[in-house]
């Protein structure tokens, strides 16, 4: 039975994380839980990303008009988040095979405090910067591409700074790394 448990409880929370209808309360706001779908935009049918701009938890500032002529991987989270913490090791993961292959990684924290969000860094050995949005409104610039409360949720910009893919939920290395090389193929 103590075997069964563990099981038991990993199937609900994957049951709950790939649900698009299962929510949760984070610093006083619901968020939806992703789906898992996987979107790769065609290139002529690709938009311009908003211009990201915003301080970052590291003590910089990040733009993302700055990184045009690199992939850029910008993942939306809070510390609160379950999945967040489950998919943060493969997020850091692939950034340290990609980092200096063209590849840029930017965390978008969001609806969450600098405290809890710093141990969360910390707690994970987050490498990349990450970009504070305690209210929200930085993530409402991705509404066009982004559901405002699919946490966490990826997106991936091409190198002419449009949004070329995206996926809802917690992603997998298999899947987050074949994204990254259709876009950068592309």
């Amino acid at each position: 039975m103590r075997r069964l448990i563990p099981v038991l409880a990993a199937a609900l929370l994957i049951t709950a994380c790939g649900s698009g209808a299962s929510e949760s309360e984070g610093a006083g706001t619901a968020f939806v839980a992703g789906d898992g779908s996987i979107v790769l935009i065609a290139p002529e049918e690709r938009g311009p990303a908003p211009d990201l701009v915003g301080p970052t938890l590291e003590g910089g500032e990040f733009r993302l008009r700055d990184h045009l002529g690199e992939v850029v991987v910008l993942n939306v989270w809070a510390s609160w988040c379950a999945p967040c913490r489950a998919e943060a090791p493969v997020l850091e993961t692939v950034w340290r095979q990609v980092e200096g292959e063209g590849v840029q990684f930017v965390g978008l924290d969001t609806r969450d405090t600098e405290a809890a969000a710093l141990a969360f860094l910390d707690a994970y050995d987050v490498t990349y910067p990450n970009v504070i949005d305690a209210d929200g409104r930085l993530q409402l610039l991705f509404s066009d591409t982004l559901p405002p409360q699919a946490i966490p949720s990826t997106l991936v910009v091409d190198r002419e700074g449009r949004v070329a893919g995206r996926i809802i939920g917690r992603v997998t290395e298999a899947t987050l790394t074949a994204l990254i090389e259709d876009v950068a193929k592309s």
